[in-house]
């Protein structure tokens, strides 16, 4: 009869398993191999968990002269027996009854037991999820994002699908990935592939706005554009956006959603991935367990801008980017806010009209929008929302004030013909809330292949 097949067995499950397990299979990655005189230990990993599982591999096995050989980074298929460990550590380990070498990496494997800096993992980003610290950063970021679509899904929201490809630009800041067909050089745009001028989103909003004004509470989360020559740590070309919007909801509505969603993720995050959270505390951020609870068990607090402007006002020592009413806040600002002020998360509102895109609800003082941003500690603005305007006539004339066509807005405008209501919603930047929960500081290390000015690598 032939030898039945054993199922392959995760790493995660084994680590948490109840009882010894006669026959399992794990199939991953030699983190380390140590030989002793008559056997082999072997610390494997398969991308489940933080933590590798130690294989014990005799030397009387059939295939032990190839055991010999592993080096790591090697992949490897190990069937043997779950059994009570030895030593110090962990609780269960595996007694090799054969170690199948699936493939033999060559000494030149890059990823060796020593720390390596940020900077050299992200020149080969297409490796660094094989440490510790990325294979954790991607398990949360894959965690998080299943926790996104179950937070609308609980409250009864709509998931839609946005355009990537847009004739629009929602921000007005012009800021935009062209994408043509044209050779180069040709900028006739009525013969290309459109038909007109063609751009990457930096926003699905105005397109998640009509549906909203159809199927009531919907929300979109997909990957955004923006072609900002910016090398800081908080910004790159191509990012993701999680972007809500609600109908028969004002600005106060839309404050309460933003506070409950960032909660409702960290907590997840806590109690969902507490074995990677736990890494990031002991080696990336002392404090980001701290901050992660308080922003749990704390009210945010919610601030007119401008009070904030003089808040900051205050302060005696000098900010390097100066404070006035009518700017916008840097992330020096937003950082005292929150980790020196208020010592947790702000929610400012009411922006001047002046620094705030065409879409946002005019204020009765005909100065301020129904704008709101969601600031959190080390991280700065996670969120930025609105009141959309929905009066025809005010939405109408701020366009004209900022230069737009309103032909290339019609269908926009067109919402605010048929059945009108007020309407809010906001955009949370995904890879802002894993730095966040992780503790990260650079953006480039929770993206799996970040795009910025000047690199396309990968």
């Amino acid at each position: 009869m032939p030898t039945p097949i054993v199922p392959r067995s995760r790493v995660a499950a084994l680590l948490n398993a109840d009882a010894a397990i006669e026959t399992v299979l794990i199939k991953g990655w030699v983190r380390t191999k140590r030989d002793a005189k008559a056997f082999s230990f072997l610390e494997v990993n398969d991308g489940s968990c933080l933590k590798n599982i130690q294989v014990i591999a005799d030397a009387d096995l059939p295939d032990y002269a190839g055991v010999r050989n592993i080096t790591t980074g090697s992949a490897v298929a190990v069937t043997g027996a779950l059994v009570a460990s030895k030593g110090k550590g962990q609780q269960w380990e595996v007694q090799a009854s054969s170690v199948d070498v699936v493939h033999l990496a060559p000494e030149s494997f890059p990823l060796q037991k020593k720390r390596h800096s940020d900077e050299f993992l992200r020149t080969i980003a297409h490796l660094r999820p094989r440490t510790n610290k990325y294979g954790a950063a991607f398990r949360i970021r894959s965690e998080m994002a299943y926790a996104v679509h179950a937070f609308f899904k609980q409250r009864g929201f709509r998931y839609i699908h946005t355009p990537i490809i847009t004739g629009s630009d929602c921000e007005g800041a012009g800021e935009l990935f062209r994408v043509t067909t044209l050779p180069p050089g040709e900028a006739d745009f009525q013969n290309d592939f459109f038909g007109r001028e063609a751009s990457l989103t930096v926003s699905g909003q105005l397109s998640v706005e009509m549906f909203a004004l159809s199927l009531g509470d919907v929300y979109t989360f997909g990957p955004t554009f923006r072609a900002e020559n910016s090398n800081t740590s908080r910004h790159v070309a191509e990012f993701w956006m999680i972007e809500p919007e609600m109908a028969f909801c004002d600005l106060g509505g839309n404050m309460d959603l933003a506070e409950e969603m960032v909660k409702c993720l960290v907590d997840y995050a806590l109690t969902n991935c507490a074995d990677d959270v736990d890494l990031f505390a002991r080696f990336v951020d002392k404090q980001l367990r701290h901050t992660l609870e308080t922003i749990c068990a704390k009210d945010f607090i919610r601030l007119p801008y401008a009070e904030a402007i003089e808040i900051l006002g205050r302060v005696k020592k000098p900010f390097e980017h100066p404070v006035a009413y009518g700017n916008d806040l840097q992330s020096e600002h937003e950082r005292f806010l929150t980790e020196t002020h208020f010592r947790k998360p702000v929610i400012l509102h009411d922006y001047p009209k002046t620094i705030k895109p065409f879409y946002m609800r005019l204020n009765d003082d005909n100065k301020t929008v129904a704008a709101m941003d969601v600031l959190v500690p080390r991280v700065g603005e996670i969120i930025g929302g609105s009141q959309r305007e929905e009066r025809f006539d005010v939405l109408s004339a701020r366009m004209a004030e900022m230069g737009l066509d309103e032909m290339e807005y019609a269908w926009y405008l067109d919402s605010r013909r048929y059945g009108s209501v007020p309407h809010s919603g906001f955009g949370l930047g995904f890879e802002r809330l894993l730095m966040l929960v992780t503790g990260i500081s650079n953006i480039r290390d929770v993206v799996p292949f970040p795009r910025t000015p000047g690199n396309i690598a990968f």
